[in-house]
């Protein structure tokens, strides 16, 4: 059995091993493929492992050999799902593998605006701190956490994960009313409101929900202006899920406190982008889901995708 892998730097950048998929056949690891390469590349492989790199129906016709495809995320719009299913490929992903990582981040923005360790930080290695006339000194006002109200849009599996963390820090939580989301048994409370409302009561208001047509642009201008002046956004779900002018200008006029953003509409963004250099906004390059342990689970599991569908097992079947 013959595997390709396209994209496996994001992945695995090296501290991590594909020994797990070398059992399974005989492998072939690619860092990084360029539109111009797939075909190329994937010629003669009956299993293909992608990331990011996109396989449309005009590579996918030339690929007769082709059997499977692993994308190595949670999202598959790297691949057309009603082609593969018509040509008979089975296709999987790698569901919740990166959650606690996910979460993690998110508390890391809330934590910056909140406790501004990395400001205060930089202003002792200028000096401040030497010079100052008193035993500490604060830039800005310290906030707790605890009492504090996040506002969640998406109660997936992320976003469960993070409303049980919040509410154990004391915070009130409050997510926008689902009437399916209301039959389910969570650890905690949650006050189910209009989405509207979700942005006028959050102290931080999280974005863990999927990209559809309703949630596009689900940040917008005149949701932002119901915002109290010292909310904070954070979106660690897709880009275009913010309207990402308007955010920047509610930034800039201090119509809201802070936004911290793992992902951006275009990545890498171009150098335009009206959210670099706005103020206080935070910006990471799409990290929230790379701690060392999720890619291992993930590795793990495209292994045991693939090991599956080799004994004639469907898993995480997409």
């Amino acid at each position: 059995m013959k595997i390709v892998i396209l994209d496996a730097y994001t992945s695995n950048p090296g501290d991590l091993s594909w020994d797990g998929l070398e059992n399974l056949g005989d492998l072939k690891v690619h860092e990084r493929t360029a539109p111009e390469q797939v075909l190329e590349r994937c010629s003669g492989y009956e299993i293909v492992l992608t990331n990011k790199v996109v396989l449309d129906p005009e590579n996918i016709k030339k690929l007769p050999e082709l059997k499977y495809i692993g994308v190595l995320a949670t999202g598959t719009n790297v691949v057309d799902l009603n082609f593969a299913k018509e040509r008979g490929i089975c296709v999987t992903n790698i569901p919740g593998y990166s959650t606690d990582s996910v979460v993690q981040h998110i508390l890391a923005f809330m934590h910056h605006f909140s406790s501004k360790v990395s400001v205060h930080n930089d202003a002792v290695q200028e000096g401040k701190w030497v010079n100052s006339v008193d035993f500490c000194f604060t830039l800005g006002t310290l906030n707790e956490l605890s009492g504090k109200t996040l506002g969640v849009i998406g109660l997936g599996t992320i976003g469960r994960k993070l409303a049980k963390v919040a509410d154990a820090l004391g915070m009130k939580i409050v997510a926008a009313h689902q009437s399916s989301m209301n039959r389910l048994a969570l650890p905690f409370e949650v006050e189910w409101l209009p989405m509207d409302e979700v942005f006028a009561r959050s102290d931080f208001l999280s974005l863990n929900c999927p990209l559809t047509p309703e949630t596009d642009k689900v940040v917008k201008a005149e949701r932002l202006r119901k915002m109290k002046s010292s909310a904070v956004v954070i979106n660690t779900g897709r880009g275009p899920l913010v309207d990402e002018q308007a955010l920047a200008d509610a930034l800039n006029r201090g119509t809201i406190a802070g936004a911290g953003l793992d992902v951006l509409s275009t990545e890498p963004p171009s150098g335009d982008n009206p959210l670099l250099g706005a103020k206080n906004c935070v910006i990471t390059p799409h990290i929230a889901w790379a701690s060392r342990e999720a890619r291992e689970r993930l590795i793990t599991i495209a292994t045991d995708n693939l090991s599956a569908y080799l004994s004639g097992i469907s898993k995480n079947r997409v």
